[in-house]
């Protein structure tokens, strides 16, 4: 009788295990897929291409003529983006736009880019400045990724420039052959120096993970004399006043002394727009 009793109530147990299982399984695969998918989106940003989008830009033209050439009037880029929105803004004027780098977020991330447009000696050349390290103990931390990130996104940086002044290089075609000139401040010796991109039109171009080595082998072959992009090092202004150099001084002091090809660290940098 107690068998009897007992075994109404065994195959409905079974069920409701079974079918527990079922829906934990479910419940539980859900979730790993999920997680599977969180961690490969920001793979997939940090690795993948990057893509200039000119409907995400929004261009500020403060103080300056969209046409003058810059070689009669100073001109300074100063590019920020927000991770929310994926908006970049760009603002074109004499000087960098310090209201745009303000806040406790931008003064966290760093990752703005400061550009300025330079006569040296009669030849336009374009000097772009990103900080790398110094400041806070997180970017040190993370000096190394910053790096690549930097590197891997400047073309993108490069092309809003381009897309943003469109006018100007319009107006001035040549421009698009200037030098490109790529300073990473940091505190970090390793991370503290000068790289040259080539010309403005190579380093902006969507292919221009090789551009800079494609643009050495081209030069070597063209002009066996001329030292490899490399091992070049920024052009510098007459030490006397003179009308082959424009603008006498620089709009972006983030440190006194700018890192060298052939130098080494120099300590801390600083923050746009201070002296030390």
């Amino acid at each position: 009788m107690g068998s009897l009793t007992v075994s109404p109530f065994a195959p409905s147990k079974l069920e409701s295990s079974s079918l527990y299982q079922k829906h934990r399984s479910l419940f539980h695969s859900r979730r790993s897929t999920k997680k599977k998918n969180l961690s490969i989106v920001p793979v997939a940003r940090l690795f993948g291409p990057s893509i200039f989008e000119a409907s995400k830009l929004k261009v500020l033209f403060l103080g300056v003529d969209d046409k003058k050439h810059p070689g009669k009037l100073p001109r300074t880029y100063t590019l920020t983006h927000s991770d929310v929105t994926s908006k970049i803004t760009l603002a074109i004027s004499q000087t960098i736009n310090n209201s745009q780098l303000q806040g406790w977020y931008n003064r966290l991330q760093r990752d703005e880019v400061v550009a300025e447009w330079k006569k040296v000696k009669g030849k336009m050349s374009l000097h772009v400045h990103c900080h790398i390290s110094g400041g806070h103990f997180l970017l040190d931390l993370c000096a190394k990724l910053r790096y690549f990130i930097f590197c891997k996104e400047l073309p993108v940086v490069l092309r809003a420039f381009v897309h943003g002044d469109g006018n100007l290089l319009s107006q001035h075609p040549e421009l698009q052959e200037a030098l490109v000139w790529v300073y990473f401040h940091s505190n970090l010796r390793e991370f503290n120096k000068v790289e040259c991109w080539g010309p403005l039109k190579d380093a902006a171009a969507p292919s221009s993970a090789g551009a800079r080595k494609g643009g050495e082998e081209e030069e070597e072959e063209v002009e066996a004399e001329t030292p490899p992009l490399s091992e070049r090092e920024p052009p510098e202004a007459c030490r006397i006043e003179c009308e082959c150099c424009f603008p006498p001084m620089s709009s972006i002091q983030w440190s006194e002394e700018l890192p060298r090809l052939s130098g080494g660290g120099y300590g801390p940098q600083e923050g746009v727009g201070q002296r030390s």
